[in-house]
């Protein structure tokens, strides 16, 4: 363990320095945005050290203002936060990457990327934090910068969206301070170490089981887990595409950081319910997800509803919680943020190339016919979300179904494996009905669109992880065994 380590700073630093910056070069939108991407590939840089150090040192810690916890707040990212974190900080750099070639309007606005950059900087602070107040101030930044970007968005509809998504946030939010209250009230603390200490006396105060209802139910709003999804379609399909892959693929990943945190580190004595509500929400969630993208009439609006299913199947690895399907949980969290991102990116290019930049069926059936190349990315992306061999998803799938087994419960193993049909039926059907079908009429096509260089990368990042998956196997292995011991985190945070 490293007692200070300042590299554990850069990850959020650089984005919100970067964000300072881009205020400075408000009207000169190129210097804007190469210093943006500058910074997002120097956080993915620390991010990926920080994880190294990780597995070979163990926990980072860096001190704020030198106070010591539980006095002071502290950033404390162990082993599950440092993947966590590679994931969030790959897919913002890939994003910043499409929005120097991306051609809607908005994203030339001067406040689009510093905005950006701080929805970054929040997000990797959720994740790096010790502190659960300081989780929220970090959630509050990530959901501010984001309901903006959207309001901003060419979309007619952003403003909409992004109204009723403030409104909802809302609520998630009163859910974690009430839920935050509780727990200082009831332990006079707010590190998460202190209070993982304090409640594996087995002593619970009053609030205390009422506090971890309101943590859970802050983490499942944040996620988008049935019955709290309602907002997520609108919001997430109104974002400009760079915004929406980061909202779809990672920002709804640190609800589930914050149940992996329930469960296995604060409240232990209470997951085994926990978990088997999980269990019920995940198997829902996949089917109501699946069936509802299967059904949609819009490919961006398709992405997002599939996204309540991805999250169903990260669910049901946390419900069974055997270290299997823990390692499953975390594996299908950084496969699925690669290949969403690429999908939206890809689907936004798409678009772009539209009249009109719509991603409705109807409006763009045949229009991919004359693009092979974004035709192929779309096939190879769609069969990883399905889970086809030799792809990453497929990784991800055998990972969930080996949980699965290793708890025992067949049944919803066999769901899930159906599940997974659907989910190659409707991304086969919009393939099919975008890029190999010819167009009912005439389409007039644009001459450019945005850049396939974002989605092409990560594209090769889902193949590589496919042929290649024992980094991250290997990785989520190291956390699951540190998680499986919470003195590990507590004595590496508090000394002792």
């Amino acid at each position: 363990m490293t007692p200070n380590n300042p590299f554990v700073l850069a990850p959020i630093f650089f984005p919100l320095t970067a964000a300072a910056l881009g205020v400075l070069f408000a009207r000169h939108r190129r210097i804007q945005h190469m210093v943006g991407v500058g910074a997002t590939i120097l956080a993915w840089l620390c991010s990926i050290y920080i994880l190294v150090l990780n597995w070979g040192d163990g926990l980072q810690l860096y001190r704020l203002g030198g106070w010591s916890p539980p006095y002071g707040i502290v950033l404390a990212p162990d082993m599950l936060s440092a993947i966590f974190a590679v994931m969030a900080t790959t897919v913002v750099a890939a994003g910043a990457l499409y929005i120097l070639g991306c051609r809607d309007k908005c994203v030339g606005y001067p406040a689009f990327m510093p905005l950006y950059l701080c929805m970054a900087s929040g997000l990797n602070g959720a994740f790096y934090t010790g502190d659960i107040f300081t989780l929220f101030v970090f959630q509050e930044l990530m959901i501010m910068s984001s309901v903006v970007l959207v309001g901003i968005s060419d979309n007619r509809l952003g403003v909409e969206a992004a109204i009723k998504y403030l409104l909802i946030s809302a609520m998630g939010s009163l859910f974690l301070l009430l839920g935050i209250g509780a727990i200082y009230a009831s332990f006079g603390t707010l590190t998460l170490a202190d209070i993982a200490r304090l409640l594996e006396s087995g002593e619970r105060p009053l609030l205390a089981q009422a506090a971890a209802v309101m943590l859970m139910c802050a983490f499942l709003l944040k996620s988008a887990v049935f019955p709290f999804h309602f907002w997520q379609p609108d919001f997430h399909t109104a974002a400009p595409t760079p915004v929406h892959a980061v909202l779809s693929s990672v920002v709804v990943k640190v609800g589930v950081y914050g149940l992996i945190r329930l469960t296995m580190l604060m409240f232990i004595d209470e997951a085994p319910l926990v978990r088997t509500l999980l269990l019920l929400l995940g198997i829902i969630g996949i089917f109501f997800g699946s069936l509802a993208a299967l059904r949609t009439y819009d490919v961006k609006r398709m992405l997002a509803y599939s996204t309540f299913g991805q999250i169903g199947f990260i669910l049901l690895g946390i419900g069974w919680g055997t270290p299997l399907a823990l390692v499953g949980a975390i594996v299908y969290s950084v496969n699925h943020a690669f290949i969403k991102s690429a999908l939206l990116m890809i689907t936004g290019a798409l678009s772009s190339r539209v009249p009109h930049k719509t991603a409705r069926l109807i409006d763009i059936g045949g229009a991919g016919q004359k693009m092979p190349m974004m035709g192929a990315l779309y096939l190879i992306g769609g069969l990883a979300l399905a889970g086809v061999p030799p792809l990453n998803g497929f990784i991800s799938k055998l990972s969930i179904i080996r949980g699965g087994i290793d708890a025992q419960s067949w049944l919803l193993v066999g769901l899930a494996v159906a599940a997974g049909l659907i989910t190659l039926m409707y991304v086969m059907r919009t393939w099919q009905h975008v890029f190999q079908r010819l167009p009912e009429g005439e389409l007039h096509l644009n001459a450019s669109g945005d850049s396939l260089a974002a989605p092409f990368l990560l594209i090769g990042l889902c193949v590589l992880l496919g042929l290649y998956a024992l980094p991250v196997i290997s990785a989520a292995t190291v956390a699951v065994e540190r998680l499986a011991d919470p003195q590990i985190y507590i004595r590496a945070v508090l000394g002792g």
